[in-house]
């Protein structure tokens, strides 16, 4: 049976480039891999049929020999293309490279399982592990909220061993290449066409190994301590905010890169006031009397200072009025929110007898007055009769 064309199996064209190539293998790797498709017999051939299309593609040489001769540059014999004794380069597709194809592109399809991404920088050899994130949970009043403030907190982190200046290693000396991945952090294992790939059990990944270690830190590179910070809260800042220190996280292994702090905001309840966005809401009572005679009063600001307003005669409970410009500032700038005051009626308590009196003829007196309630009882009165009748 004719093999397919290589480009066909990848799904390029003559024209791509090598991360097009690969960047299609990639694909056609992840959709065909036998352990996805347990339930079609034809996908492992096809797998191994893509892997033998991206070792010749990937390789220049190979590449420009397949496209001038096809499949005939990597057949025995002595054809166009062919070396004596076992075609092109002396092994033909599928067997041998293949292991070498799929481990290219190893890290980008298992990665996620397998730490892929770690090897960096000269030989492969991972750069010194980062310290780990911290978070701190800080809570601050509203009052605190609105104005922002300076707030000095401890942490218990890790900080470089100065005994070893960070490296782990006592005295400072410089550690040295681990033997058993030559410096590499990772070690391979060939199981079949395939390479797996694993962290060195010998360095944990980190390419070098201390011979003598720090008796501080054990060598580790690091102590645990508590460290004072000062943190600028800025105002408008609310429950879920979140502020980034960066560096001031947990110091890295051996002389790594610290990682970064963050603080979450909490912002604790008020006494008077509740808050929404930059909006603030107040219940303010006022007597019967007030209410209903109108007049003014003077309500609490967050700012500490006070505010006259103006009751409109005959107001009602749950009336809203509105204070601009009294609410909290906005944290990214954009001025401040508002102050919204809900009036509360209050009903008198603990009357005196002349103070019963009075309302007695003040109720009396008030029936025009309300016509709501007036209208209320009537309906009243009228559903009792149908229920009579």
């Amino acid at each position: 049976m004719a093999k397919r064309d290589y480009y066909d199996v990848l799904g390029v064209s003559k024209g791509a480039n090598a991360d097009e190539i690969k960047k299609a293998y990639r694909t056609k790797a992840k959709e065909l891999h036998p352990d996805r498709n347990k339930d079609n017999p034809d996908a492992e051939k096809q797998f191994k049929e893509a892997g033998e299309a991206y070792d010749i593609l990937k390789d220049a040489e190979k590449k420009a020999a397949y496209d001038r001769f096809g499949h005939a540059a990597f057949e025995g014999g002595t054809g166009a293309g062919a070396r004596p004794g076992g075609g092109f380069g002396g092994a033909g597709p599928g067997q041998g490279d293949f292991a070498s194809a799929f481990s290219d592109v190893f890290d980008d399809l298992f990665g996620d399982f397998m730490g892929g991404g770690a090897r960096g920088g000269a030989g492969g050899r991972q750069r010194a592990a980062r310290g780990a994130d911290l978070r701190y949970n800080l809570r601050v009043n509203l009052d605190e909220a609105y104005r922002g403030l300076q707030k000095t907190i401890n942490v218990p982190t890790s900080v470089a061993c100065d005994a070893c200046d960070g490296s782990g290693a006592e005295g400072g000396a410089e550690p040295t290449t681990c033997p058993t991945c030559s410096g590499m952090g990772k070690v391979r294992a060939q199981q079949g066409f395939f390479t797996v790939e694993r962290t060195c059990p010998t360095c944990s990944g980190l390419g070098q190994i201390i011979k003598n270690p720090c008796n501080v830190c054990a060598g580790q590179g690091r102590v645990q301590k508590d460290r004072s910070l000062s943190v600028n809260i800025p105002a408008g800042v609310e429950t879920g905010t979140r502020i980034r220190l960066a560096g001031e996280g947990e110091a890295g292994m051996r002389g790594g890169p610290a990682g970064d702090l963050y603080i979450f905001i909490e912002v604790a309840p008020h006494k008077i006031f509740e808050r929404e966005d930059t909006n603030l809401f107040c219940r303010v009572p006022v007597s019967v009397a007030k209410a209903a005679l109108g007049g003014d009063i003077e309500v609490p600001t967050i700012d500490g200072g006070r505010s006259r307003v103006k009751i409109p005669e005959g107001s009602q409970s749950g009336r809203q009025m509105r204070l601009r410009g009294k609410g909290m500032p906005a944290l990214r700038g954009g001025g401040h929110g508002d102050m919204f005051i809900e009036l509360a009626v209050e009903t008198p308590v603990n009357l005196t007898g002349r103070q019963k009196e009075i309302l007695k003829e003040f109720d009396t007196l008030s029936e025009d007055n309300n016509p709501e309630t007036k209208s209320f009882f009537k309906s009243v009165k009228g559903f009792w009769d149908s229920m009579k009748s």
